[in-house]
């Protein structure tokens, strides 16, 4: 496990960034798997405006880890939030871009979008392999959309699976702990004060913190690489 941490958000946007544009400089089709929520949409930013012209995007392959079952014009969409702030600002054909479809009966969609992945990404022990997933945390200590009620569906055979978030309803398409679990490599962008006492019983792996999902983040072909602000990383020991 590496862990950055940086003075505040934009900081780890500008870090995360760098990283990004070094990742992409390996050989042949780079597959990244993008995350949703607020940090994400800094970096997003931050990519287009200051690196958009480090990256060869004809190679750069973009999925999502879960997508909330609403069409892509809907402002909770993560699709949606991605175009405005990273797709409309870079010049990546859109044959690279492999949207959840949000709007599609959700088992349906799963189902669909495991086919895709087995279909786009080299497999190892049976099981799609990115080089890079992006995970949130969110305050619950949940991660794509996995959360505590529904742990079980971290390790399912299937490689989507269909999540209801515990307090809205809402369902949502996500990859599983499986899919995170064999990328070549994954990065946590965790910011803000809120996510203090879940950083530090996910990183530390306190009591009781098994009962998070990201507590279960652990790459088995890759590296492991936290992207904190110091507020986010406040109660690290």
């Amino acid at each position: 496990m590496d862990l950055k941490i940086y003075r505040d958000k934009q900081e780890v946007a500008e870090q995360f960034s760098a990283y990004f544009v070094e990742k992409t400089k390996t050989e042949g089709t780079f597959h990244v798997a993008l995350s949703g929520g607020s940090t994400p949409k800094i970096v997003f930013d931050v990519l287009a405006k200051n690196f958009s012209d480090k990256v060869d995007w004809s190679k750069v392959h973009f999925y999502w880890g879960d997508e909330r079952c609403v069409p892509p014009t809907d402002d909770e969409s993560n699709y949606k939030m991605t175009v405005e702030h990273l797709f409309s600002k870079i010049k990546v054909p859109k044959a690279n871009i492999h949207r959840i479809r949000g709007e599609e009966e959700p088992k349906t969609e799963a189902i669909c979008y495991a086919n895709l992945l087995e279909i786009n990404l080299e497999e190892v022990e049976g099981t799609p392999q990115f080089d890079l997933v992006i995970l949130g945390m969110g305050d619950d200590g949940h991660t794509a959309s996995i959360f505590p009620h529904q742990i079980n569906l971290w390790n399912v055979e299937d490689h989507c699976v269909v999540a209801t978030h515990p307090e809205s309803g809402q369902q949502r398409v996500s990859i599983n702990g499986k899919v995170i679990n064999a990328a070549k490599e994954v990065a946590f962008l965790v910011t803000g004060a809120s996510k203090a006492e879940k950083v530090k019983a996910v990183v530390e792996k306190t009591e009781g913190s098994q009962a998070y999902p990201a507590t279960l983040v652990d790459p088995k072909y890759g590296n492991l690489v936290w992207f904190l602000d110091e507020p986010a990383a406040a109660k690290l020991n």
